[in-house]
C-alpha cells in the first residue's frame, strides 16, 4: 500500500471550535504529522462546550466531548501557554519545520504574542500560514469574532431557510449544523493544498492564506445569490421544496414522510405513472420543468393529495423501479443502519483511553491508492506534550518538568 497523499507534511494547529480543526483533522487524516497547540489546563475552547463527555475509567469529570472528538482525531496534543514568552518561544522553535501553521485567533492577537504570519516567515520563509477568521483579515468587520450561528444570519443563508411565507412557523431558520463551520473547514483545506502544490510542485514561496467564514457563506449560495445577481429578486424561502426540478420536496404518506425529486420531463411523466395519475404529464400546466416551476404551488398540492394514500415503503419501491430519485427521511439512527451507509464504513472504530471502541465518523474521501486505513483517536489534553518537546525540540526530562511547574505547558 502507497504512503497516504500528506506523507511528510508537518502542521501546526493553533485553531480550536471547529473551522479550523475540522481542516486539520482531513489534513491529518491524509497522513499529515498534526501538532495541536492547546491551553494548559482548560485546553480547546470546544472541550467545553457541554456534554456529552466519554465517561473517565476512574469516573472522574473530564474535557472529552462530542464536540472535540468530531474534529480532533489523526492529531497530537501539546499544551502550551502562548500568553508567556517562553510558550511563545516554544511555538517558534516548532514553526521552524513545519510545512504549514494554522490558526484561528481574532485578526491582530498572535502579532502581540510574536507569532504573526511576518515574524513566523522570518524563522520559515516556506511556511504556509493559513488565517481561519469570522470575517477575513480586512474589511471593517475583521475585529470581530465569528460564530457559525452568526454568519449563517448574515451571510443571507437564513433568508432562505425556513418555512414557505404564508404556512406556520414561517420565517428565517438556521440550518441544524453548523454547516459555515464544516464548509469553511473544507476551502481552508482546499487553500493549504493548492499553497502546497505550488510552492513544492511550481517552484513556488509560501503565503498567507486568508479563510472566513463569512466570505465562505456567501459563496455557498451559489444559484440562490446568483438569482439575485441576475434580476435583483430576493429568492423566497422554500421550505422542503426542491431546488431544481419540480415537483420535489416532502410529502406525507399513511406512515410518515418521504423526499422526492423530480429532476427532468422523464421522471416527472413516470411519477405521474406511479401516483396512477398519467394524465397529468399532458396537463398544459406541467409539461415542462419550466411550466411546473411556475405551477409549483398547483403540482406541490396534487402530489400532496396523491402521496397520502398509501405508506412510504410502498411509494419508495414504486419510485425506485421507476428510477425517480426518492427517499426516506432517516434519523441518525436509521442513517447508520442503512445498508448502504454499511457498506461505505461510514462509522469507524477507534481505540481510546476511555473507551476502546469509540465510534467515530470517517473521512468522506476515498483513494484507491492511497486509502485511509488510520484512525487514531483525538488525543487527551496534552497527551503528545512530552513526546514532541523531547522528541522534537530536545527538550530534556528536567526542562520539560520546570516548564510545567511554571505552567508554561
Amino acid at each position: 500500500m502507497s504512503a497516504l497523499p500528506l506523507s511528510g507534511i508537518k502542521i501546526l494547529d493553533l485553531t480550536r471550535v471547529l473551522a479550523g480543526p475540522l481542516s486539520a483533522q482531513m489534513l491529518g487524516d491524509l497522513g499529515a504529522d498534526v501538532i495541536k497547540i492547546e491551553r494548559p489546563g482548560s485546553g480547546d475552547d470546544a472541550r467545553a462546550f457541554g456534554p456529552p463527555y466519554l465517561t473517565d475509567p476512574e469516573g472522574k469529570a473530564n474535557n472529552n466531548n462530542s464536540f472535540y472528538l468530531c474534529a480532533n482525531r489523526n492529531k497530537k496534543s501539546v499544551t502550551v501557554n502562548i500568553a508567556k514568552p517562553e510558550g511563545q518561544a516554544i511555538i517558534r522553535e516548532l514553526a521552524k519545520d513545519v510545512d504549514v501553521f494554522m490558526e484561528n485567533y481574532k485578526v491582530g492577537d498572535l502579532k502581540r504574542y510574536g507569532l504573526d504570519y511576518e515574524t513566523i516567515k522570518a524563522i520559515n520563509p516556506t511556511i504556509i500560514y493559513c488565517s481561519v477568521t469570522g470575517f477575513g483579515q480586512t474589511g471593517p468587520y475583521a475585529p470581530r469574532a465569528g460564530y457559525d450561528a452568526i454568519l449563517q444570519a448574515m451571510g443571507g443563508l437564513m433568508s432562505v431557510t425556513g418555512h414557505i411565507d404564508g404556512e406556520p412557523g414561517e420565517g428565517p431558520m438556521k440550518v441544524g449544523p453548523s454547516i459555515v463551520d464544516y464548509m469553511t473547514g473544507m476551502n481552508t483545506s482546499i487553500g493549504l493544498l493548492s499553497a502546497l502544490y505550488h510552492r513544492d510542485a511550481n517552484g513556488g514561496q509560501g503565503q498567507h492564506i486568508d479563510v472566513c467564514l463569512f466570505d465562505t457563506v456567501i459563496a455557498s449560495l451559489s444559484h440562490w445569490l446568483q438569482i439575485y445577481l441576475v434580476n435583483g429578486k430576493m429568492p423566497p424561502r422554500r421550505g422542503t421544496w426542491g431546488n431544481g426540478g419540480m415537483p420535489a420536496g416532502v410529502f406525507r404518506c399513511t406512515d410518515g414522510e418521504l423526499m422526492l425529486v423530480v429532476g427532468n420531463d422523464g421522471q416527472f411523466q413516470r411519477t405521474c405513472a406511479v401516483l396512477g395519475q398519467p394524465e397529468l404529464a399532458n396537463d398544459k400546466r406541467f409539461i415542462k420543468n419550466n411550466d411546473r416551476v411556475v405551477h409549483g404551488k398547483e403540482i406541490m398540492a396534487i402530489f400532496a393529495g396523491l402521496f397520502l394514500t398509501k405508506p412510504v415503503a410502498y411509494w419508495l419501491d414504486k419510485l425506485e423501479e421507476a428510477g425517480v430519485p426518492s427517499g426516506p427521511i432517516n434519523n441518525f439512527e436509521q442513517v447508520f443502519s442503512d445498508p448502504h451507509v454499511q457498506s461505505r464504513g461510514m462509522r469507524v472504530k477507534v481505540d481510546h483511553p476511555f473507551e476502546p471502541d469509540l465510534s467515530l465518523i470517517r473521512n468522506a474521501l476515498t483513494f484507491s491508492e492511497t486509502p485511509i486505513k488510520t484512525y487514531r483517536a483525538p488525543p487527551l489534553l496534552g497527551e503528545h506534550t512530552q513526546e514532541v518537546l523531547g522528541g522534537k525540540l530536545g527538550y530534556d526530562a528536567g526542562k520539560i518538568e520546570e516548564l510545567k511547574k511554571q505552567g508554561i505547558i
